[in-house]
Formats: structure tokens, sequence, C-alpha cells
């Protein structure tokens, strides 16, 4: 397996956290605090981050390869 398809794996994860809504039903109207934030906000904002994180990480891989092209200054 190589690691684009890792990638790739991960992000539809992400996807699926984010527009399956049984997942977000399962901790909708819950109140239960994390880090003083509701659950059902915390599960956004952890979307976001992970998203962040893997779009980082990605980067990162691909420019260590080569495969992100140098910008070319006027």
């Amino acid at each position: 397996m190589t690691m684009k398809t890792l990638f790739a794996i991960y992000f539809l994860a992400l996807l699926l956290m984010a527009v399956f809504p049984p997942f977000y039903l399962a901790v909708s109207g819950s109140q239960i605090l994390v880090l003083g934030i509701p659950l059902p906000f915390f599960y956004w904002i952890l979307i976001a981050a992970l998203l962040c994180l893997g779009v980082a990480l990605l980067y990162c891989y691909e420019q260590a390869r080569g495969e992100i092209p140098e910008d070319e200054q006027s």
C-alpha cells in the first residue's frame, strides 16, 4: 500500500465523519464538555483540525519527494 493510498483512506474517513449523519447524531445534544467545549462543537473542531493536519502532512510528503515545483520569481 502506498502513502498516497493511506492519505486517500485518511481523507475518506474524515469525509465520512463530516457527512455521515449517524456519527454526528451520536454526539448531538450531549452535555459532555471536552476541554470546556460542548461535545458537538468539539466534534466539528476535531474534524477540522485533523483535516488541516492531513493536508499539512500530505504537503510535506509531496515536497520531500519533489512533486511540488519550486516557485519561479519574475
